[in-house]
Formats: C-alpha cells, structure tokens, sequence
C-alpha cells in the first residue's frame, strides 16, 4: 500500500512498474524470524481482549479455534497467491473468478473501514472517559461527538499529506500494545501472588465455555476480525532464503506470538473483571483501573488511557486513507468509480472519497447518541466490518483453489499444502462466522432481536453486496480516467 506521501502518477508508476521492481539490482532476504515479528506487529491488538475476558478461561479455546481454522489457512493462502501475482486481492480474485468480483474484493476492504471507524473510535471514547471522567465511557452523545470529531480531524490531518504519521504505526505497536499488555499481565500475576481471588473461575472445568446456544458463543466472531491482515505480508515470502521451509516455521511462530499477545491480557482482565461487570469498550481501562486501585496507584489509569488513546488515534492516522486510495487508483484504471470519487487533492489524497465516507461514518456515530447501551452499538458495528470483510475472505479462498487448477504453470515461491483442504477450512470457517454474527449475543441486553438484524443484516447488505453491484451495474466507459481510456472495460468487466 502506497504511502500519503506518494502522488498519484508515482503511485500508479509504482502499480505499473511492480512486477520488475527487483529487476537489476541486488536481491535483499529477510529471516524467518524477522517476518513473524512483522506479522506479529501487524496483526496485534488489546482491543479485542475485553469480549474474550468475558469468557474467562475459555477465552484460551475461543482464540485457539479461529487461530486453527481461520488465521493459518489465511496466512498460508495469502503467501501463495502473494508469491506468484502481484497487485494484492484485486489481481489475485480478478485472475481467478473475473474482474467484477475482483472489485468486490478490494470494495470490501474498503467498505469494512466505513463500519470500522466507528467501533474503533468508539473504544477511542470510552478508553479516553477514563482519563477525564469514567461515567462517559457508556454515554451515547459522549461517545458520538468523539467518533465525529477525532474522524475528522483525522480526514483534516490525512488529507494535509502529513509526513509526521508515517512513524506512528510502529511507536503505536510498542506504546499502545506492548507496554500496556506486559503492564497489565504482570499486574495480574502480582495480583493472583498476593493470595487475592481471580473475578472468574479458573479451574480445569472451565477450558470450554458454557453452552446455552450460539448466543453463549458469538463474541467468537470478534476474532476474525483481530486476525484479519495476516495474509498482507504473504508479499514478504519471496523475501526468504528458503520460502517453501521457512515460511510455515515464520507463520507458526506469528501464530503463537500473536496468540500470547491476545490471550494473556485477556486472562488478567478476568482476574479482577467479575463477566457481569465488563464493558466491551471499556473493559480494558476498568482492568487498568481496578489493578492500580487494588496497588494504590490510581493515577496510572490516565497515563495508560493516553498511551491507549495515542496508539489507537496514531494507528487510525497512518491508514486512513489507505483502502480509499488503492480503490481510487484501481478505479481510475478500470473506471468503477464516478470520477467526482475519484480526484486526489494537491497533497495525493483521495480527499472526495474520504468525505463520502465521513458522511456514513458521521451518521454511524449520530446513532450512539441514540443509544442507551454503548457496548451493544459497538459489537453491532464490529460484526458488520468482519461480515464485510469475510466476503474478500471468502473470494480470497475461492481464488487459490481456481488459480491452483486453471494457472498451474505460474511459478509460485510458496505453495500451500492440500490447497483445497485448507482454503475450504478457511471458507467454512468464514461462512460460519457470517452466519453467528447474526445472532445476539447473551451481553446484548434483551433489545428487540429485530433492532439487532436490521442494523446487523442491513449494514452487510447496503455496504458489502448492494453498494458493488450498484456501482459494477451502472458504471460507465467514461469513468475510465483519461490516461487509462484506450482500452475501456464493459461492464462484463471483458475488454
């Protein structure tokens, strides 16, 4: 993905100029190791720990499951099909299952941003009441005109192509992640030292969670969405001295790095978290805020408010403008955009997409205001983002076994092993997730299911099914930008 500070023609030199980048000059390899730490940055997170804390210990079970079914099989596709097709999903589901779909594919990374915001920033808000007054951190119109203001003032900031934030994701790893998970880990070590009680059972009967239908089980679904980006640094494979040998020891490390770093602080959180009491937003910061009271040492919460707040607003930064921008250029060459859509600023930002979906994102955050109950609007919005982007997944799986029978003469540096065996686990396990989102979980409050189906049901629809095809149905040749319009597409997506 391009930098912010690329303008559109380097931008579109580089897309262009991709497949014979390494032409000439001298070949650099990375270790196994060094990937997986890479991956490892890339993939991890706190925010999800608080809907796994609910579970308590079998917060373990319900990591390890997706992990098994869901983050290796992505992983491993993404390196094959990374390793023998530049251009990411587009090119990989374009050259399998034809243009049209491949514009799902990138539309939906897209789209799972304008739903992802929302969630996010909500944590941003109710993670940042602790640092000025926790009772904000479950009310509606607090939680609102956050999610409005930080979105824009992020939108102001991207679209000023500022250099500053190139930096931020990587600081954000460390300040944000790192130090806080360790912090919060060995605050509930220290804690279960001391002879203190842990909030939630612990003993060997709990590995499972309760079974009371699919309800008991549905947080689940969060993570896929904390794994999903595995398979972007697939890129990285051709980097390895010995992809076919290196490459799996590299994901099974990320794996169990990845897995440590969500699995622990979720666990602490459940130490000093009765399940009851856990807030989805705030989860996290009422953990920091009962270990620092138990240690006497409250004035901590807000330092790690601000490093939580920092982390998530730098990360935010960084790649805001990313999946508009790579939609935007795609567009411009294969015209699937308006072309109002799809100007770049002075600066090289797709500046008109990016207020198109504040406009979304805007009234996305207006509904909190509305709500009486933060955490039930904030899963709802996260199930739609791992809804949406499940059908790149999906396409994504669909792709590796097509292109494994229709283009085996293309040279791969990594191949998976029984392709069909491990993108149709992926697949099965996406579908699954798909389908369990639609179902409430226990935390949801007793709200009307049809509240729930409607916001849940009709944000996958509107943004993941209806929004392509509109766009695929009503495009037209002159939507080619001028420098791509001597080969205009149909709208079969043929030539």
């Amino acid at each position: 993905m391009a930098t912010t500070e690329d303008t559109p023609d380097e931008v579109e030199a580089e897309v262009e100029a991709g497949a014979g980048a390494g032409r000439g000059t001298k070949r650099q390899f990375i270790s196994w190791v060094t990937l997986a730490l890479m991956t490892t940055a890339s993939v991890s997170s706190l925010r999800p720990s608080p809907s796994m804390a609910i579970y308590g210990l079998a917060a373990v079970f319900l990591y390890l499951l997706p992990a098994v079914v869901f983050l290796l099989p992505t992983a491993l596709v993404g390196a094959e099909l990374a390793s023998g097709w530049s251009g990411g999903i587009y090119r990989w589901v374009s050259e399998a299952l034809g243009k049209p779909l491949g514009f799902v594919a990138v539309w939906c990374q897209f789209a799972m941003t304008i739903a992802y915001y929302p969630s996010l920033l909500a944590y941003v808000a109710s993670t940042f009441a602790y640092v000025i007054d926790p009772r904000l951190a479950e009310n509606g119109l607090y939680v609102a005109v956050v999610i409005v203001v930080v979105y824009w003032t992020g939108v102001w900031i991207s679209s000023r192509g500022t250099k500053t934030v190139a930096g931020l994701s990587s600081a954000g790893l460390v300040i944000g992640t790192l130090v806080p998970g360790v912090l919060l880990v060995v605050l509930g070590i220290v804690f279960l030292g001391q002879g203190n009680p842990s909030a939630q059972p612990m003993g060997a009967s709990h590995w499972l969670p309760p079974w009371t239908g699919l309800a008991s089980l549905v947080l689940i679904v969060n993570n896929f969405l904390s794994y999903a980006g595995m398979e972007m640094n697939g890129v990285h494979v051709s980097s390895l001295r010995h992809p076919k040998r290196e490459y799996p020891k590299s994901m099974f490390l990320a794996t169990g790095l990845v897995l440590l770093i969500f699995i622990l602080p979720a666990l602490a959180i459940s130490w000093v978290m009765p399940s009851s009491e856990l807030s989805l937003t705030a989860g996290l910061m009422q953990a920091f805020q009962a270990f620092f009271d138990h240690f006497h040492i409250g004035w901590m919460t807000k330092v790690v408010g601000v490093m939580l707040v920092a982390a998530a607003l730098g990360g935010m930064l960084t790649w805001l403008s990313g999946p508009a921008r790579g939609l935007v250029l795609l567009s411009r060459q294969e015209g699937y955009l308006p072309p109002v859509f799809q100007r770049f600023n002075k600066y090289g930002t797709p500046q008109n997409i990016m207020v198109a979906q504040g406009v979304i994102t805007t009234l996305i955050g207006v509904l909190y205001a509305f709500s009486d109950d933060v955490s039930s609007a904030y899963w709802m919005f996260s199930v739609i983002t791992v809804q949406i982007y499940l059908i790149a997944y999906l396409l994504m799986f669909a792709a590796v076994v097509r292109l494994r029978r229709t283009r085996p003469e293309v040279e791969r540096g990594f191949r998976v092993p029984a392709v069909t065996w491990v993108a149709g686990t992926g697949a099965v396990a996406s579908v699954a997730a798909l389908l369990i989102g639609f179902v409430p979980p226990d935390q949801f409050g007793g709200q009307p299911l049809w509240r729930y189906l409607l916001i849940v049901g009709g944000g996958l629809l509107l943004l993941g099914v209806l929004a392509p095809v509109c766009f695929l149905k009503f495009r037209k040749p002159s939507w080619v930008h001028p420098d791509h319009r001597q080969d205009a597409p149909s709208r079969d997506g043929r030539r």
